[in-house]
């Protein structure tokens, strides 16, 4: 309980409109603005994707360039881009975030492991795609983010790490509660911890109602925790949160309450061995 617990904020995603919450950020400005107080509320790294001016979901190169550019000349917190996109979407596009290089790099990027049921749609993940988003993370000098919607997602791993495609041990996100995919149990919780290869470390981002229930599991298991819009419009039951930094000061009072201290992106940067690619 010693090891300080990482606070993602995932803070925009493809699914949630402004119909559903007038909270979520969508210009460069307003993600920005939500990251700062993101950062004051206890978060570490911040979960990016971008929205065209319409609200509609992109993975526009420059809309990326546009969001990190104003999160990193206002705050210090890390930002993870999505490779997952939207449903739908081909490779290239989803890999938009990743053709930023120099100043603008990522610190992280996500890459989902294999193929699932998404509510109504199906998110595509088959494994020649999942090398090809593996590779260009690789070739461009930043550790990925395992997202993982089932338990053979974790064994895919060992086999990209045997192609020389993840270094072990490697960091991973349990994604919980999506409709189709492994349910947001305590029990999945824990089969998913017992599946990861040794010395690894890992986040659960729980979705809905089970979101900040989940913070407090991870907390307790010495685990990490994202939370945010992206996968959870509400507060409590009812209510709306205010913005990503509600969701994220919610989360912290919830890990500090069960004896965890909250990781700064310096101290987050060594414990997801960012520099160690």
């Amino acid at each position: 309980m010693s090891t300080p617990m990482v606070l993602t904020a995932a803070m925009v995603g493809a699914e949630t409109t402004r119909e559903q919450t007038p909270h979520l950020p969508i210009s460069a400005e307003e993600i920005a603005e939500d990251a700062v107080k993101c950062r004051e509320a206890g978060a570490a790294m911040v979960h990016l994707h971008v929205r065209t001016p319409d609200g509609k979901p992109s993975q526009d190169t420059e809309l990326f360039r546009a969001a990190i550019r104003a999160i990193r000349a206002r705050t210090d917190v890390l930002i993870q881009v999505s490779t997952g996109g939207a449903v739908g979407m081909g490779v290239d596009e989803r890999c938009g975030g990743l053709k930023l290089t120099g100043a603008d790099r990522p610190d992280m990027a996500t890459l989902s492991t294999g193929t699932v049921n998404f509510g109504d749609d199906v998110f595509w993940n088959p494994r020649p795609l999942v090398r090809d988003i593996a590779r260009r993370i690789r070739d461009l000098g930043i550790r990925p983010e395992l997202e993982c919607f089932d338990v053979g997602m974790v064994d895919e791993v060992r086999a990209l790490a045997k192609e020389g495609l993840v270094s072990l041990p490697a960091h991973f996100d349990f994604v919980l509660g999506v409709p189709g995919a492994l349910t947001a149990r305590e029990d999945a919780l824990d089969f998913m911890i017992a599946s990861l290869p040794e010395g690894c470390s890992w986040t659960v981002a729980a979705v809905g109602r089970h979101q900040l229930p989940f913070v407090e599991l991870a907390a307790v298991r010495g685990g990490n925790a994202r939370v945010g819009l992206e996968d959870n419009i509400y507060v409590s039951k009812g209510v709306l949160a205010q913005g990503n930094w509600e969701l994220v000061a919610e989360a912290a009072k919830r890990a500090t309450a069960k004896g965890r201290t909250l990781a700064t992106p310096q101290q987050a940067r060594q414990l997801l061995r960012l520099d160690t690619v």
